[in-house]
Order: C-alpha cells, then sequence, then structure tokens
C-alpha cells in the first residue's frame, strides 16, 4: 500500500494482525496463489440507516462486497431517539464482525428550521466522544453558522476532547470556504464539480469522493485523482439504498467505477484503503503490512473487485443476530391528521414550487400561478405540480409543514416516509389530500416506514419500526419489497430515479436550493423560512 507495489510473499497472521509478509512455513496455510491480496476496503463517510438495514444485517451485506470497515455518522438515529439511540448502537456494534467507527453528530437538527426529539448539546457530544468508538465531530452541516462565527456552532468543534471534525460544505467557495476550514473543519462530502473539489483540497481539505443512491458524483471528481493524484482523497458511499447494495455493490463497487474510468488499481484501492484509515487517523487498519489487523480480501482480478474470500481478523467472518428492545421501536407519535390537515387556502397569485433534481441532493426553485379549486390551492398532475408536506412525528404538536414540488411525476395517489432527512419527520408527496393522511396514520400505526396510498387506502408499505428507519427484516426481504413499491411508483406515473431517497432529501434544510420542514419552506441560500406564496 505504501509504494503501490504488487509483492510475490507469503502473508502471516497472528492473533488477528498481520506479523510479517515474506516466506513462512508451518501453521494453518490457506493457498491463494496467483490472487491479488488487498486490505478490506473501509467507507469513510456513511449513514447506516440510509441501508434500511439493522447494523447485523448491513454488516452482512456489505462484508460479501469487501467492506470491513466504516465511519458512521448516526445522526439518523439521533434526531429521534437523542444521545440514547447512538449510544444503544454503539452497544450493538460491540461484537460485529464489520468494525463500526462513529462520528458525533454534531447537528441535530441540522438547522433551526427542523423538529427532531431533542437538539443535541455541546454536553451531548462530549458524552459521545467519550466512546471508545467514537472518533470525531461528525459533519457540520450548519455551515453558514460556522462561517458566522457562531458561538453555539463553534461550542461544537472546540469540546477540548479532539480536533478530528468532518465537514458538509455543498457549494461553498471563496472567501466562505476559508472561514468554514479556519474554524477546524478538515473533509468535505459534498463536492459535486471538479472545480469545487479542487478549490477544497487546494485549501487543505480532505475530499471525500461520494457514490450515494441519489447524489453519484464519483466520475465527476475522478479528474481530481488523474491530475493530482490520490493524496487527501477517499471514498465513501454517504447514503445508499438497498438496491445499490444488493445489484452494484459497496465501496467496491467506487473502485470498480473509478478502474473503468481510466484510474489504476493501485491507485483506487489506496483511496479505498490506506487513505480513509489515515485520514481518520485508523492506525492499525488498511494495509498489509506488520502490526496491521488482518481485514484482507482475496481477488481474482484487478476489474470487478468482487472478492473471493474476506477475512476479518485473519478469519472469516462471524455473524451475529442483535435484539431490537421496544423503546427503540415506539418512536412514531402523531396527532391525528385528515384530509383537511393539508389544504391550502387560496393566497397570493404565485406560489414557489421545489424543483426535484434528478440524483442530485440539492433543488430548484421555480415560480408559479397556482391551480385553485373549491378556495384551496391544489396539486395539479397535469402541470407536474404535487402537493408535499412534512409532518412532525416526534411530539404529536400537529405541526404541517405544507408547499408543492415539480419533476416528480405522479399522476395519482401519494407516498410517504417516515426517513425524512435529518430530523424524520414524516415526508409526504401527492395528488390527493385523502391519500396524503392514509399514508400519515398508517405510519404511526405500522412504526414508521415507507407507504403508498392510491385510491383512499394503502396499497403497499415497507415497515422500518427500528426507530422508523430501519427494519428488522433481512436484506433480501427489504430489497424485495422496495423493488414492488418502486415499480408501483412507476405505474402512478413517478419518473425519479430512487423516489424514497430523493423524496427523503427534500426535507432535508442545509441543501440548496428549496427544502421543506415541519415549519415551513426553507430557503436554504438565505437559510430563513419563507413563505408559500409571493406578494
Amino acid at each position: 500500500m505504501f509504494t503501490k507495489e504488487w509483492l510475490d510473499v507469503d502473508v502471516a497472521v497472528k492473533d488477528g494482525h498481520v506479523v510479517g509478509l515474506g516466506r513462512y512455513d508451518g501453521g494453518e496455510r490457506l493457498d491463494v496463489s496467483g490472487a491479488y491480496l488487498v486490505p478490506g476496503f473501509i467507507d469513510a463517510h456513511m449513514h447506516i440507516e440510509s441501508s434500511k438495514l439493522m447494523v447485523d444485517e448491513f454488516a452482512r451485506a456489505v462484508l460479501a462486497h469487501g467492506t470491513t470497515a466504516v465511519v458512521a455518522d448516526p445522526h439518523e438515529i439521533a434526531n429521534v431517539l437523542g444521545t440514547d439511540g447512538i449510544h444503544w448502537l454503539l452497544d450493538c456494534c460491540t461484537d460485529l464482525p464489520l468494525d463500526v467507527f462513529v462520528m458525533a453528530s454534531s447537528c441535530v437538527p441540522a438547522s433551526q428550521f427542523e423538529s427532531p426529539r431533542r437538539p443535541f448539546t455541546p454536553g451531548d457530544i462530549e458524552s459521545l466522544l467519550r466512546r471508545r468508538r467514537t472518533i470525531g465531530v461528525a459533519e457540520m452541516m450548519n455551515f453558514p453558522g460556522v462561517i458566522a462565527g457562531r458561538p453555539s456552532e463553534l461550542a461544537k468543534l472546540s469540546t477540548g476532547l479532539t480536533d478530528h471534525v468532518d465537514g458538509h460544505a455543498p457549494g461553498v467557495r471563496g472567501p466562505a470556504l476559508n472561514a468554514y476550514i479556519a474554524a477546524g473543519i478538515r473533509s468535505d462530502h459534498e463536492a459535486t464539480t471538479f472545480e469545487e473539489a479542487l478549490e477544497k483540497r487546494r485549501l487543505g481539505m480532505w475530499v471525500l469522493l461520494r457514490e450515494a443512491s441519489i447524489a453519484r458524483n464519483l466520475r465527476d471528481l475522478l479528474p481530481l485523482v488523474r491530475q493530482y493524484g490520490t493524496d487527501c482523497c477517499a471514498f465513501c458511499t454517504d447514503d445508499r439504498e438497498p438496491d445499490f447494495i444488493v445489484e452494484q455493490g459497496h465501496i467496491n463497487q467506487m473502485v470498480r467505477v473509478a478502474v473503468g474510468d481510466g484510474i489504476s488499481p493501485e491507485d483506487a484501492v489506496v483511496m479505498a484503503t490506506i487513505n480513509p484509515a489515515t485520514y481518520h487517523r485508523l492506525w492499525r487498519l488498511g494495509a498489509i503490512a506488520p502490526g496491521y489487523q488482518a481485514d484482507i480480501l482475496v481477488l481474482d482480478d484487478l476489474k470487478s473487485f468482487r472478492p473471493r474470500r474476506v477475512l476479518k481478523r485473519g478469519a472469516p467472518p462471524h455473524f451475529v443476530d442483535l435484539d431490537v428492545p421496544e423503546w427503540v421501536r415506539q418512536t412514531v407519535t402523531v396527532a391525528p391528521v385528515d384530509a383537511t390537515s393539508f389544504r391550502i387556502a387560496v393566497g397570493p397569485k404565485r406560489i414557489r414550487v421545489m424543483r426535484v433534481i434528478p440524483a442530485q441532493l440539492i433543488t430548484g426553485v421555480e415560480v408559479v400561478e397556482p391551480t385553485v379549486r373549491d378556495g384551496c390551492v391544489t396539486a395539479d398532475p397535469g402541470r407536474d405540480l404535487v402537493k408535499i408536506a412534512v409532518i412532525e412525528r416526534h411530539h404529536a404538536s400537529g405541526r404541517i409543514g405544507l408547499g408543492f414540488a415539480t419533476n416528480v411525476g405522479l399522476k395519482r395517489g401519494a407516498f410517504a416516509s417516515t426517513v425524512a432527512h435529518d430530523a424524520h419527520n414524516i415526508v409526504a408527496l401527492g395528488v390527493d389530500d385523502d391519500d396524503m393522511a392514509a399514508c400519515a396514520m398508517r405510519l404511526a400505526v405500522i412504526g414508521g416506514g415507507i407507504v403508498i396510498a392510491d385510491g383512499g387506502h394503502v396499497v403497499e408499505e415497507l415497515p422500518l419500526p427500528v426507530a422508523g428507519l430501519m427494519s428488522d427484516r433481512p436484506l433480501a426481504d427489504v430489497y424485495e419489497r422496495l423493488k414492488s413499491m418502486e415499480r408501483r411508483l412507476q405505474e402512478m406515473g413517478v419518473t425519479m430515479e430512487s423516489p424514497f431517497m430523493t423524496l427523503s432529501f427534500l426535507a432535508l434544510s442545509v441543501i440548496p436550493e428549496l427544502k421543506i420542514t415541519d415549519r415551513g419552506l426553507v430557503d436554504v441560500n438565505r437559510f430563513e423560512l419563507v413563505p408559500l406564496g409571493i406578494e
């Protein structure tokens, strides 16, 4: 790994660690003559909850593709269950064959416009940083607050317990980027263009090249590696759904794509192993060398990167099954809603509309004349105007944010989810108010998940009873149910790729340009709530 050479040697392993490279006799031998050995892949930044799988099932899923360690930001669980949820998640990971390292969630809520179960304080972050597998502070999403020098945000970066802080700075450039980095933030995974990534790298940031379910930025950023090498570059998946994992893989998919796009296999493997380990100070991971943990992949070729064997600490992974306590399952508390909850009285003659952008987390904004029926502003599938709602689900406050979206394609019915980044209230898209109400009330019954309603009743659903975020079912079951539901939405006119992941990010108030929370529409560029109507 350190010289990017292939060596024809034996690898000696003792007590789960590599103890030497050379020629060895005796002991238990595993003959992999002619194969390529590389270190286990490391995901530099991700959210386990986005897989919709419990952590034990997630471990089974990604280890098969050669991912042996992940650095996770559990801010989904944090928004739903507070610090208790993260401590529970850390406890769950103790006996997993997958190494799960955690960054202490820094933005709960992601902004003042969101409503989690309860906000995190610097004291909450400090309590998490004292856990053994918590290695730093997670992505600082409130970049406007940091750039403005807001004391509440800077306090999260100066606990005295760590100086290792991940960033989140979509589109931040120039003087604002300098200020953000000067606050002590050392990485970013939100760059979507070569120019943006290059500016960040020039200023000393690690660029985490992302290939998520809807934010597929890898190919756009690979010119950075071709022109400037692999220094300060690492791979991450951020948010990857079950279908992506089943059909294409995990970090190995990124290595495969990079090599197919002209990056040398050696450079691609470096960005999947020693580089993320170096950035995150995981000094015993990321290489096959004396003293390093014996996480080793056996590869038949340097094109597919599908491991023939995966060794974790020198042995085949040993999987465990986890139980989920009841307090982790009972998380959806919604005030009663019906069709009238989604009515919007006629107001100004022009309204703001969120424009969904394919395969991106960012959205646009359009200004249109509303469609009016019976004194109310309504969805209009003929104009591709669908209603969007976010319903507070942690305290049954009855608070609902209402707006409109376009470039969705939905012709009838509605669909909704309790996976709604980052506060994870209920987010719904629909052209019929009765269907939107049916979705919301069904989610309360099943403890969270994803539902589709048509004709006033629910027609398909995927329960996600673990914090309203994750299933307690095997990967194959979750995959098949999601594929069936995506086919259903296509029949109902939806044109969005990864519709459920896309839906979840329409509620994230720190990704430009126009988003929505239970408190209303958010102009992310101005970082303020704005009314639906424009006078």
